[in-house]
């Protein structure tokens, strides 16, 4: 006998297509309003619902395989229209809907929100249905994770310290740094569907671990590695893809600026031509690059600069450059080239996403040669593109990483729940540790299910608005989940004694970092949808 739940996905899938159609009427709304920067409170909360229901759509496949995923799925659904009402009452007209039409899905709503319900789903969080393949990757780094990732985060975290070296060759051992190259180039994936996906479960179970010396690591040599599949030249491949997979090279990214975060196309950073004193051809590099996740260890920045002097061209003026630098550690450097070029970074304190560091670093006639500017000599001016690709993944990534950290704060919130007494009883007796710990588990495995979905997306090179999305929907809902789970533990959630602490202050970066959350709601994803 199929589960009522089961049965309630045909009425499920119908309220998906009523709440798509509330989207809808904002989009055509925002439209008619000017678009998003005319009307960005529309175009913000239209961003975050649309993220929202299609991340609801993709959980319908996942609610036919078996009566808890039927469950999860419908409790998701449900929390989605509650969203979108929320957002809806009192601005009506602002969005061009009449509220009436999400009337048929009200008794859905009340009996998969019904607290009990939610309750009943506090220690079910559902399986993932992998393959037997990515079963091994989960397997893998999962088990990394908990040998060895746990026993250095709250070290790294309450000190402020680096990446212990011992992590980095233990990832490269492992393959994590050449998960998206090609085994042509030394790398480890062979494409298909399967290399999107093999990234983001990696990502998951090392974010799981720690964000800051884990989940977050392994993105660095990616973004440059991208950037170089997409257009370095044959010969910078080869040199370059190979050094990446196996850690030999770190790289580190210096593309944001202090007057300029999101608003790359403005750039200041100067790359101007100039031979060295040995005659060589090459480029000098003059500015300031902030937010330089991991530039001291780094041993080449991916860096981006204008080589055009006319300002008027925008991004078209922007070329794409492999910087080496020294090694360095600690809170800052200062390195000399026999020139007279100098690098000087000044580390950036942080309250959370601690380990690899971030750094303002300053150039001051540090001299690259030409042979490092991606793509030769063809390419000059296509710096901001070749960045995007290689960013390209950045977002997918980072919804992983979300979910890895929602994924131990559920965990850290169970078992403290299931193991501390108060007023008599377990805290996980209370209905409402329960119900918290239910839409937990609801939560995450909807952002789970869609990262894969998207993923698979990206391996057919599709999926570029819904890499936004699931960026945008994931981040948020770590926010949420770190600090529910933080306030189960009551006042040990407030002290350094618990990782839960950490895992809070964690998810807060997730919604600034890959695109800060106001810049990926207003400038792509309402842009997108209304185009």
């Amino acid at each position: 006998m199929p589960s009522a739940a089961l049965n309630d996905l045909v009425t499920a899938t119908e309220i998906v297509e009523v709440a798509s159609s509330c989207v809808e009427a904002g989009i055509a709304s925002l439209k008619a309003s000017g678009g998003p920067d005319a009307s960005q409170v529309l175009a913000y909360d239209l961003a975050h619902i649309a993220s929202a229901v299609a991340t609801a759509r993709a959980m319908l496949d996942y609610g036919n395989k078996g009566d808890i995923e039927s469950k999860i799925t419908c409790a998701f659904v449900a929390d989605v229209v509650h969203d979108l009402v929320s957002k809806l009452i009192g601005r009506e007209q602002i969005w061009g809907v009449d509220p009436s039409v999400l009337a048929k899905g009200h008794d859905f709503v009340t009996k998969y929100r019904d607290p009990d319900f939610l309750a009943s789903l506090a220690d079910h969080p559902g399986p993932r249905h992998l393959d037997s393949e990515f079963e091994m990757v989960q397997d893998a780094f999962r088990a990394y994770a908990n040998n060895v990732l746990t026993q250095h985060a709250e070290h790294v975290h309450r000190n402020n310290d680096d990446v212990p070296e011992q992590i980095i060759s233990g990832l490269a051992e492992m393959g994590a740094f050449g998960l998206s190259i090609p085994v042509e180039y030394g790398g480890y994936s062979e494409g298909g569907d399967g290399e999107y996906l093999g990234n983001v479960i990696a990502t998951e179970e090392l974010s799981r671990g720690s964000l800051g010396i884990g989940g977050s690591l392994i993105t660095r040599p990616e973004i440059l590695a991208r950037a170089l599949m997409k257009g370095g030249t044959e010969e910078q491949k080869h040199f370059w893809l190979s050094k990446l997979a196996t850690a030999e090279v770190l790289a580190a990214v210096a593309v944001t600026e202090p007057d300029y975060g999101s608003d790359v196309a403005n750039i200041k950073v100067t790359a101007t031509p100039a031979k060295n004193s040995k005659g060589e051809d090459g480029y000098v590099i003059n500015g300031v690059k902030t937010w330089c996740t991991f530039g001291a260890r780094a041993d080449v920045l991916m860096l981006l600069a204008r080589t055009e002097a006319d300002r008027s061209l925008g991004h078209r003026g922007l070329s794409l450059f492999i910087v080496p630098k020294p090694r360095g550690d600690g809170h800052g450097f200062e390195f000399k080239q026999d020139d007279g070029g100098k690098m000087e970074g000044r580390a950036i304190d942080t309250i959370g996403y601690r380990g690899m560091h971030s750094y303002e670093v300053a150039f001051d006639a540090w001299w690259v040669a030409a042979e490092n500017l991606i793509g030769g000599p063809d390419g000059i001016g296509k710096g901001f593109y070749l960045q995007m690709a290689g960013f390209e993944n950045g977002r997918l990534q980072t919804a992983a990483r979300a979910v890895g950290v929602m994924q131990a704060a559920y965990e850290s919130a169970l078992d403290y729940s299931q193991n501390r007494n108060v007023f008599g009883r377990n805290v996980f007796d209370y209905q409402l540790t329960k119900a918290k710990l239910g839409r937990m588990a609801v939560i995450i495995q909807a952002c789970r299910q869609f990262s894969y979905a998207v993923a698979t997306l990206m391996a057919k090179g599709e999926g570029t608005l819904e890499a936004s999305m699931i960026k945008a929907y994931s981040c948020k809902a770590a926010e949420w989940v770190t600090r529910e789970a933080m306030q189960i533990h009551g006042g040990y959630g407030y002290a350094e004694e618990y990782p839960v602490s950490r895992l809070f202050v964690d998810a807060r970066v997730l919604s600034i970092f890959e695109g800060a959350d106001e810049t990926l709601c207003l400038k792509v994803i309402s842009r997108q949808l209304v185009s």
